[in-house]
């Protein structure tokens, strides 16, 4: 690549009668081929996907997360009362139409299948994997060293530092109560040592 400024300089001496030197130099006849990078750009291509006529609407705000999700869970809530409503319809336009026997007595549906209230399925939320508030787990939170990072399944009685094992245990019984109070705020606890 050539310098910044070179075609300038050029132009400068040319018009000037030469250099210092006196020597005129050559123009150049041909026009100058374009380079790689000028015949691969897509910088002056036209771009059909764009719509010439857009213009930003510069007081749009930009929704976050927590109130997309409100506004989605809003409208799948709206949807399911719609098909509820439905589906209520048809059974109530169903119910007053005479049914033909064809063949004596029809068969009753058996008993031991229950419909659900209307009510309960408004109120059952399940936690999804887009839901933001979702009840905490269960399940029993994991304890980790809090010397190595590994499992814990021990915790030191006195200062109350979880270790991984034996190992651990006799690194945590040479520590000061300063080192301990240390590690037990990184953990978060309310550094109490006795």
């Amino acid at each position: 690549m050539p310098p910044k400024g070179r075609k300038q300089n050029r132009a400068a001496l040319a018009a000037a009668g030469g250099g210092a030197s006196g020597v005129q130099s050559e123009a150049p006849s041909a026009p100058q081929t374009p380079t790689l990078a000028e015949t691969l750009s897509y910088l002056n291509e036209p771009r059909p996907f764009k719509n010439r006529a857009y213009t930003k609407n510069a007081n749009r705000r930009t929704k976050n997360l927590k109130t997309v999700l409100t506004q989605e869970r809003e409208r799948e809530r709206v949807e399911r009362e719609r098909r509820r409503a439905e589906r209520e319809e048809e059974t109530e336009a169903g119910d007053g139409e005479e049914k033909m026997d064809v063949d004596g007595d029809a068969p009753t549906p058996p008993p031991t299948l229950k419909k659900r209230s209307p009510s309960s399925e408004e109120e059952e939320e399940m936690p999804t994997y887009s839901s933001i508030e979702a009840p905490p787990s269960i399940l029993p939170q994991k304890h980790f060293c809090d010397i190595t990072g590994l499992e814990a399944p021990y915790t030191e009685p006195a200062t109350g530092l979880r270790y991984h094992d034996k190992s651990i245990y006799e690194l945590i019984k040479g520590l000061s109560t300063s080192m301990v109070k240390e590690y037990l705020a990184a953990r978060g606890v309310n550094p109490i040592v006795k």
